[in-house]
C-alpha cells in the first residue's frame, strides 16, 4: 500500500457530511469529512507538522526557479504526497524565487504571513470547495506582493485573477487529485503572470514529476508531468 493513511497506510475515504472525529494523534477533537478505511483520523496540525522548517530553508535559498525551491520542500521529511502542507508550499516557494529574482519584498515577513494564510485552507478544499488548495496558495502570494485587502483595487483584482488562471488549468486536466501536479501547476501558472503583471522574470523549468509511484490515483500520461510524455 501506498502512502495514505498516516497511522496505518490504508486508504482514505471522504464522507459526504462533516463528523466528529479523534485524532489519533494529538486526540484533538473536531469535524471532517476525511477518515482512513479503519477508521484513524489525523489532524491537519498533526499532518503538517514540521512545516515551519520551510522558513528557514527558504531564507538561505537563492535560486530564481520557485519549482526547484518547491522540490526542497517536498523532499524533507514532514511533506507527504497529499496534504495541506501544500497550501503553505507553493505560496512560499513563489514568495522565494520572486524575491531572489529582484522582486522588492520583505521575505521573513512574507513567509510569515504566508505560512499564516495558507494554514487556514483545509485539506479536501480541491474536491469539497471547488478550490484547490495550491491554486489558492498561488493567489495569496500575488495578494501579498502587492499589498492586497479588501479595499484594494489593482491588487484585489490581480489576486483573484492569479486564483482564477491557477484553477483553471487545474480544472483543465481534472481530477483524482494530486497535490505535487496541481502545486506544479499552480506555480508554473504564477512564473507567467507574474512577468506579465510585475515584470519580474523568475525561472521557468521542464518539470517532470519524481512522485508517481507514491500516488495510489496518478492519472499517469493524462498528467502533463508525467515521465511517460517526454
Amino acid at each position: 500500500m501506498k502512502e495514505e493513511c498516516l497511522i496505518c497506510g490504508a486508504p482514505l475515504e471522504y464522507l459526504e457530511s462533516d463528523f466528529p472525529m479523534e485524532c489519533d494523534i494529538c486526540h484533538k477533537k473536531e469535524n471532517s469529512k476525511t477518515k482512513c478505511v479503519n477508521g484513524h483520523y489525523v489532524c491537519s496540525d498533526c499532518h503538517t507538522r514540521g512545516l515551519d522548517s520551510i522558513i528557514g530553508l527558504c531564507l538561505e535559498e537563492s535560486s530564481a526557479d520557485p519549482i526547484a525551491v518547491l522540490e526542497k520542500m517536498m523532499a524533507l521529511p514532514f511533506c507527504h504526497m497529499h496534504g495541506p502542507e501544500h497550501h503553505v508550499m507553493v505560496g512560499c516557494a513563489l514568495l522565494t524565487a520572486y524575491r531572489n529574482a529582484g522582486g522588492d519584498i520583505d521575505l521573513p515577513a512574507a513567509l510569515k504571513e504566508m505560512m499564516s494564510r495558507g494554514r487556514q485552507v483545509p485539506g479536501g478544499a480541491c474536491g469539497f470547495w471547488g478550490a484547490c488548495g495550491a491554486g489558492i496558495s498561488s493567489g495569496m502570494f500575488v495578494s501579498i506582493i502587492s499589498k492586497s485587502s479588501p479595499l484594494a483595487g489593482e491588487p484585489f483584482a490581480l489576486s483573484h485573477k492569479m486564483t482564477a488562471r491557477s484553477l483553471t488549468d487545474i480544472g483543465e486536466i481534472g481530477g483524482p487529485r494530486c497535490c505535487k501536479r496541481d502545486s506544479y501547476l499552480s506555480v508554473l501558472a504564477a512564473v507567467d503572470f507574474v512577468k506579465d503583471h510585475f515584470g519580474v522574470v523568475m525561472e521557468k523549468p521542464d518539470v517532470i514529476c519524481r512522485h508517481s509511484t507514491k500516488n495510489n490515483q496518478c492519472i499517469g500520461r493524462r498528467c502533463p508531468f508525467s515521465n511517460g510524455n517526454r
